[in-house]
């Protein structure tokens, strides 16, 4: 079943169809944000364009499930999604970063993959959440110590699931080759869909606030 899976995914033709796939989401994304939602914050219009780069249609599914002003009502699952993508923006970056560096560039094995990926992933992911909270007026201690609480746990389980996910479908695959990339892809969305429930459960105890209504941000 696996080397089914992975030749489907090294197929170079899957690999054309998705980059073109998630190019027009991504243009779509853009025209939306600019035209009907350029009133949210900048960071989050950030955190769609990633988002929707690195899961095309699930990513458009979400935002335009959770991130659009003309949803029609607020709810716990949308606050859920918007807050898993904003871990998820800087989480994948990390993550990709970290796959380039110690794949691509230094060759290392596994252990030391994982090792740098993960802790690449968890800086992003953090500094998603310090960086706002330091320009909004809080100190970094209490930035960190809120960063900390809040999303530690949705880290940590994305990048598990998202990490364990990768070298499981590309094996020993190296970055001129479509399985990696591909790999890269599946394994990203699934860090995503397994860390939502992360994001609703730490809303739902209050440890994390969650993000607010991009209804709010016209005021």
């Amino acid at each position: 079943m696996i080397e089914t899976i992975r030749q489907f995914l090294g197929n170079p033709v899957v690999l054309g169809i998705w980059i073109a796939v998630v190019v027009a989401c991504v243009l779509w994304t853009l025209r939306d944000l600019r035209q009907n939602n350029a009133h949210l914050p900048t960071l989050m219009r950030w955190v769609w364009v990633l988002t929707v780069a690195y899961s095309g249609p699930l990513g458009v599914a979400v935002y335009y499930f959770s991130g659009r002003a003309q949803i029609d009502h607020d709810s716990f699952l949308r606050r859920g999604f918007r807050s898993v993508a904003h871990c998820y923006s800087g989480c994948g970056a990390g993550e990709i970063a970290g796959l380039m560096i110690a794949v691509g560039l230094l060759a290392l094995s596994t252990g030391w993959v994982v090792a740098i990926t993960f802790s690449l992933a968890y800086v992003a992911g953090f500094a998603m959440t310090v960086g706002p909270l330091m320009q909004g007026g809080m100190d970094f201690k209490q930035a960190f110590n809120d960063a900390l609480w809040a999303e530690t746990a949705s880290i940590t389980v994305m990048e598990i699931v998202a990490i364990g996910t990768d070298l499981w479908l590309a094996g020993d695959a190296t970055m001129g080759e479509p399985l990696f990339w591909m790999s890269l892809f599946v394994s990203l969305s699934c860090g995503l869909l397994a860390a939502y429930p992360v994001n609703l459960l730490l809303i739902h105890y209050g440890v994390k606030e969650g993000m607010h209504s991009p209804k709010m941000a016209h005021h």
